[in-house]
């Protein structure tokens, strides 16, 4: 029988050495804002975390870009995953993560941008875009979801890939935005549009799978999705012990199942 303390292929110990007692858990809300993009895989990494004792952890998702407002408005999160850098950028420079303004944070992993149509789409499906771009231009697409480009740092990207394919400007009257990408996602299948660009680990989702198509853009389409994260002001230790826990090697291979790269170095 498989040791129920061993998570990951190592034992806990090695993965979280100072887990804080289940009762300090319960007295210090231990609470998680997380981009919409992670969702799949913090939910199970958070899974396997409390299985192995490390306590209970509340996940609040949605776009890295609202999490700044409000956490610079004193939201009570105490760990924040975000999709991008800078977002965490912005939060240590106005001092709000645990060590301080000098506290910017780790690269949890790399992310990437996806093209996605239902099926039966008229929107044919290439990384490159030239399929997206000849649709858009015989009026095959009239309709293109992206997350909003103000705040969501998936749809900051989607735009930088159109705009490297030369469809910008043919596509924005054409843009359905979603508040974060896991609601373009729900725009490209649900027929408020042909398709969409979105996170590339939302559609390794089983009914997201089930129900479209996709491909990987190149990277080179747009800036980096060097995802990252930082600890937030007053984190109680089982935040502190799940921090590290996601950066843990074993928690990789959960990473990388879930559609990310390993982060550089």
């Amino acid at each position: 029988m498989t040791d129920r303390r061993t998570l990951l292929g190592l034992p806990l110990a090695a993965v979280l050495p100072a887990l804080p007692p289940r009762r300090a858990a319960a007295q210090a809300p231990a609470t998680v804002a997380a981009a919409a993009n992670v969702k799949p895989a913090i939910e199970e990494l958070a899974a396997q975390f409390e299985r192995a004792g490390g306590g209970p952890l509340r996940l609040v998702f949605g776009s890295s870009g609202n999490f700044v407002a409000q956490i610079l408005q004193g939201a009570p999160f105490h760990l924040f995953v975000s999709a991008d850098e800078e977002t965490v950028f912005r939060v240590a420079a106005a001092g709000r993560t645990l060590g301080g303004a000098a506290d910017r944070g780790r690269v949890y992993a790399l992310g990437r941008l996806a093209l996605l149509a239902p099926r039966g789409s008229p929107l044919p499906v290439d990384g490159e875009l030239r399929g997206l771009g000849e649709a858009l231009r015989d009026g095959r697409v009239q309709r293109l979801a992206i997350a909003n480009p103000e705040h969501a740092p998936y749809g900051q990207r989607a735009r930088e890939a159109l705009q490297h394919a030369g469809l910008w400007d043919l596509a924005r009257p054409r843009l359905v935005i979603g508040e974060n990408v896991s609601q373009a996602v729900q725009f490209a299948l649900s027929g408020s549009a042909q398709g969409g660009l979105v996170a590339y680990s939302l559609t390794l989702v089983p009914a997201v799978a089930a129900a479209g198509t996709a491909a990987v853009v190149p990277a080179s389409f747009h800036a980096p999705l060097a995802q990252r994260l930082v600890l937030l002001a007053e984190a109680p230790p089982t935040v502190r012990a799940f921090h590290d826990y996601l950066l843990a090697p074993a928690a990789q291979p959960v990473w990388q199942r879930h559609g990310y790269a390993p982060p550089p170095g």
